[in-house]
């Protein structure tokens, strides 16, 4: 029996973790294709001609079995095709890539810095106070306390012996984030909607693993406005629309109005200026070239309502047009709310800084 073996480099990669690396790949092109899985599996095929991929021991026939026996893929009358297990590890992929980009110390525990009657003990201890919740006693201090008032033998217990834990307020939000999907995200060949989508399903995997009681949901918006489950992120396609941001902001406000008295914010991804309304008489009304004064101040309308209520609006333009930053920072300004001019590259370092940032305090009162 013969054997290949190759120089080790700090570099090398075990066969799990090239495994890993095509799935994360096939993640990705799926994403590209709106959740059409041939269409992934074809461009893997291109990449592994051009570019040899799978010149480590694995070839795409081999990927595609691995792939059926881990869930990720089924096959449903001879068409490949996303299971529920494929779309949560698209999620875990993304979510790793956008953690990845990160840069150190961004992202902690995502606690309120501010003590109080909440829900997660700390080490730190403070002398108790009327409300205290007597499981937070804690019992070594308060002996010692009373020790050292009246000495062993002489024992006796009073309310300035006791000392509790510190708790943290852990508060709890309600995020709406709105993805882009009028024609503009992927004129002249570049795509935007990719990493929107991208950030969206890291967003989720984010709130189910680490803040499960969190809301989210996920609203489209180009010609009208539409809330889309939470599976169904793989799948956004842009079409042929019109950019009808008011319409998007309303609704979003419109979800987040049943959520109580919590932390409220929308998260609006675009590359484009508002450029449709829907009139009096529910037509749509339009205007290609964008900032038509009548949607212009709808649409600031619509962001001053969303101050009223509370909710703050952070907006992440993935296009540096003069004119459309101009139109952001009024709307912001109406607002009082964020506006990032990202790359694409860096969008989900942003938004997911700024997630995490709204959970460590309360708004203020407008």
């Amino acid at each position: 029996m013969n054997f290949l073996y190759s120089k080790w480099t700090p570099q090398s990669l075990t066969d799990e973790q090239r495994l890993q690396q095509l799935i994360s790949l096939f993640s990705y092109l799926t994403l590209q294709t709106s959740g059409d899985v041939e269409q992934a599996l074809e461009w893997l095929r291109q990449l592994a001609g051009q570019y040899g991929i799978f010149t480590e021991g694995m070839t795409l026939e081999e990927l595609i079995e691995k792939l059926k026996e881990m869930g990720i893929i089924e096959e449903i009358e001879g068409v490949p095709s996303l299971t529920a297990k494929g779309i949560q590890q698209i999620r875990k992929d993304a979510l790793k890539e956008i953690f990845t980009s990160l840069k150190k110390g961004t992202i902690g525990s995502h606690d309120n810095p501010a003590t109080g009657k909440g829900i997660e003990r700390l080490s730190e201890t403070k002398k108790y106070t009327f409300g205290d919740a007597p499981q937070n006693i804690d019992i070594p201090s308060t002996m010692t306390n009373a020790f050292k008032r009246e000495g062993i033998e002489n024992f006796s217990l009073e309310e300035d012996d006791l000392e509790v834990y510190e708790t943290e307020h852990l508060s709890s939000c309600a995020t709406v984030l709105m993805i882009d999907i009028s024609h503009s995200m992927i004129l002249y060949g570049e795509d935007r909607i990719t990493p929107a989508k991208q950030v969206a399903l890291a967003l989720v995997e984010l709130i189910r693993t680490k803040f499960p009681k969190d809301y989210l949901a996920c609203v489209t918006f180009g010609d009208d406005a539409s809330l889309v489950s939470l599976a169904e992120i793989p799948f956004i396609s842009v079409g042929p629309y019109h950019t009808n941001t008011k319409a998007g902001l309303e609704l979003a406000r419109h979800l987040l109005r049943r959520k109580g008295n919590i932390n409220k914010q929308i998260f609006m991804i675009t590359d484009g200026k508002p450029s449709a309304m829907y009139d009096e008489n529910k037509m749509l009304y339009k205007n290609p070239f964008g900032l038509d004064p009548r949607i212009i101040n709808k649409t600031l309308d619509e962001a001053t309502q969303c101050r009223r209520e509370k909710i703050v609006i952070s907006t992440f333009m993935v296009a540096h047009d003069p004119v459309l930053i101009d139109f952001v920072e009024e709307l912001t300004q109406a607002n009082k709310g964020r506006a990032y001019y990202s790359h694409l590259n860096n969008l989900g370092e942003f938004i997911f800084v700024d997630y995490i940032r709204n959970r460590r305090k309360k708004f203020n009162t407008f």
